[in-house]
């Protein structure tokens, strides 16, 4: 596997080969995402935008096998700055991560462990942020799509020094496969401190 850090306009290249991994990706439980190519490209072009955004890249043989963005939330969009500012965060202090997203096959701790360090390491280089943070879909383990054996990542978070922060919570809308209609879906986020 190749891991490549790629920064603003560079990621552009690659916008429709993360656009299908994600499709791909978030078609499991716990997103269960019915999502499109126009949407995703959609919502990458932020990253492609900010200065400042971070992709970190996983190829095999060429083939874009897994990815991880990250950028300033004052590049993310108003209502989730909005959300910090209301709660007295200074959005020009925390760096978001977007999701870590890996095909099956390459889903062996090594990525994840590589998409948080080298997510936490740009930040804490760029020497202007005081915070790390992520948004994480709250869906209900009794969901009738949950597969068996299915964990959440809470450990794994925790263990990265991340800590869930219940007033820092919103929702966001998509289509479940086999939904005929977008219906809320509740998101709460995880922060870390960088010391």
């Amino acid at each position: 596997m190749e891991f490549r850090l790629l920064r603003g306009e560079a990621i552009r290249p690659f916008i429709d080969d993360l656009a299908r991994l994600r499709i791909t990706v978030f078609r499991e439980f716990p997103y269960l995402y019915d999502s499109s190519p126009e949407s995703e490209t959609h919502y990458l072009d932020a990253c492609v935008r900010s200065a400042w955004s971070l992709c970190v890249l996983v190829l095999d043989e060429g083939r874009v096998v897994g990815a991880a963005t990250g950028l300033p939330l004052q590049d993310e969009a108003e209502d989730v700055q909005r959300l910090f500012l209301e709660r007295g965060w200074n959005p020009e202090r925390i760096f978001c991560f977007g999701e870590s997203v890996l095909l099956p096959a390459y889903r062996s701790g090594e990525p994840d462990l590589r998409f948080f360090d080298e997510r936490e390491r740009y930040a804490r280089g760029l020497q202007r942020f005081d915070w790390c943070a992520f948004c994480a879909l709250q869906r209900s383990l009794a969901h009738p799509a949950r597969p068996a054996g299915y964990r959440t990542p809470d450990e794994f978070w925790l263990q990265r020094g991340f800590t869930p922060h219940p007033a820092l919570r919103t929702e966001y809308h998509w289509r479940d496969i086999g939904e005929a209609f977008e219906s809320a879906k509740p998101m709460s986020f995880w922060l870390k401190e960088l010391s």
